[in-house]
C-alpha cells in the first residue's frame, strides 16, 4: 500500500461517518476530528471503518497517529510494511 492508496481509505472512512465530507483544500496535517466535528463515538466508528477498509488492525495505541489525514496514511503504510515483513520472515 502506498501513501495515496492509504489516503483514499481515510477519505472513504471519514465519509462513512460524515457523509458528504468535503476534503477540498483540507490541510493533511490538521485534525480530522476537529475539521469534521467528530465526537468520540464518531472517531471510534471512523477507526473501525478505516481498519475494515484497509485490512489493518488498529488499536487504541494507534489513535494518536490517526488524528490527521497524513498521520492515518503514514500509519497504514507503516502497518503494510510490517505485515509484509511478518509474512516473509
Amino acid at each position: 500500500m502506498n501513501h495515496d492508496q492509504a489516503k483514499a481509505f481515510v477519505r472513504q472512512a471519514v465519509q462513512r461517518v460524515v457523509p458528504g465530507a468535503d476534503f477540498t483544500g483540507l490541510d493533511p496535517g490538521v485534525s480530522l476530528r476537529d475539521t469534521f466535528e467528530m465526537d468520540s463515538l464518531d472517531f471510534l466508528e471512523f477507526v473501525e471503518a478505516l481498519a475494515e477498509l484497509s485490512g489493518r488492525e488498529l488499536t487504541e495505541d494507534d489513535y494518536p497517529a490517526l488524528v490527521t489525514w497524513d498521520g492515518c496514511a503514514a500509519r497504514l503504510v507503516a502497518g503494510a510494511g510490517a505485515s509484509a515483513q511478518g509474512r516473509s520472515g
